[in-house]
């Protein structure tokens, strides 16, 4: 299966440096390229790309704006956005994820971090690293201000009681092998869980099922400055 790829950026050099990568490799291409937000959408309804590279800063309609335009069309479900991103930790990255983008990368990643990002996102993983997991969450995410209600406490009654247990160590940051650990099961097994969760909740990936765990409440970040 080929991987079908949207840029999203107004740099034209940097969409053609990553379209030249992009398809030089077998099992991807570059499907559309588009200099803004509104553009990005527009092409993504045309293309029904697989997944969309998505700079945040552009003109017009920016990253944040055309990430929630793709991710609320209920046409374009399948449709995973990649962030890219000049800060690895960054508010508007926070926003984006609760918008539902997939996960992110900094635009200062060499050529094969690129590469399997994209395709980590395509095959509907989520692409966040344990720090910024937590970063992120303790940061943005779980402030009053920001946090919407997407998953309300009583959607979780769905899970059973090992599939919260999951969600929440998936939440603060553990990968698959780390909470297999914590456990005494195989990372099968912790695979199997989270996409069991994500499936009774309606999430498209993992890093939109930790958004839920803590705008539900099942799991509360500590403040940045806290001691413990």
């Amino acid at each position: 299966m080929t991987i079908r790829v949207l840029l999203a950026d107004d740099q034209a050099l940097l969409r053609a440096t990553f379209r030249i990568l992009i398809d030089s490799c077998p099992d991807m291409e570059v499907v559309g390229e588009a200099a803004d937000g509104a553009e990005a959408v527009d092409l993504a309804r045309t293309h029904r790309p697989d997944l969309v590279v998505m700079d945040i800063r552009m003109p017009g309609t920016d990253g944040l704006a055309a990430t929630s335009a793709i991710c609320a069309d209920p046409d374009l479900t399948a449709v995973r956005v990649l962030i890219l991103t000049t800060f690895e930790i960054d508010e508007y990255v926070a926003q984006a994820l609760r918008a539902g983008a997939s996960g992110f990368l900094g635009k200062d990643v060499t050529a094969d971090v690129l590469l399997d990002g994209i395709r980590t996102v395509a095959a509907g993983e989520s692409l966040l690293s344990a720090t910024a997991t937590r970063t992120l969450i303790t940061r943005f995410l779980a402030s009053p201000a920001e946090s919407s209600q997407s998953a309300a406490p009583e959607h979780l009654a769905a899970l059973t009681a090992r599939e919260r247990e999951v969600m929440a160590w998936a939440a603060e940051g553990h990968s698959n092998e780390e909470i297999a650990e914590k456990l005494f099961v195989s990372p099968l097994t912790v695979r199997t869980h989270v996409h069991r969760a994500m499936t009774k909740l309606g999430a498209r990936d993992r890093a939109q099922l930790v958004v839920m765990a803590y705008q539900s409440g099942l799991v509360r970040a500590v403040p940045p400055n806290a001691d413990h």
